[in-house]
């Protein structure tokens, strides 16, 4: 007889802007945010895949961000985040993403012109349809760091489905 069990992954993840001028560009999601500074972080800082990889890793036990990201990014020089997202994916083994919900915060950029192209991009990485990612997106009112516009926040929840025999 088969079953079918879901499992719910929470992930987080923020990061800080760059306090002056450089090149390291804005990427979120996957997707560039001109005249926006890049994320003080070791990799490209994408805090939507960031996010991703830890609500991964809260359904496989297997911590990818602070551990084989690390690796990834200083033995490799690997930056690119879409990367790390990749290797999560490989601990899922059976689970089979059925849903992702991702929530913005910050005051810049301005997330809302740029979500079709946010939840394309992360459908690619991920090898689902567009259709299972919903985005959301505030400015936090000013009630935070982030909504003072000094970096963003992402949660993301990821829902997983299993075939048990």
């Amino acid at each position: 007889m088969r079953e079918k069990i879901f499992r719910t992954g929470l992930g987080q993840d923020s990061h800080r802007f760059f306090k002056k001028n450089t090149s390291k560009p804005c990427i979120i999601g996957g997707v560039l945010f001109e005249n926006v500074l890049g994320f003080l972080a070791n990799s490209d800082g994408d805090v939507i895949f960031h996010a991703i990889c830890n609500a991964i890793s809260s359904l496989t036990g297997v911590l990818i961000l602070g551990n084989i990201a690390d690796k990834l990014c200083k033995n490799d020089g690997i930056t690119d985040s879409s990367v790390y997202v990749k290797t999560a994916l490989k601990y899922l083994k059976n689970q089979k993403i059925e849903h992702i919900a991702i929530s913005l915060e910050g005051k810049k950029p301005i997330f809302i012109d740029k979500i079709d192209q946010m939840k394309n991009s992360i459908s690619k990485v991920l090898n689902i349809d567009s259709k299972k990612i919903g985005i959301t997106a505030t400015s936090g009112e000013g009630l935070t760091e982030f909504g003072l516009g000094v970096g963003v926040n992402c949660l993301c929840i990821v829902t997983t489905s299993e075939e048990i025999y």
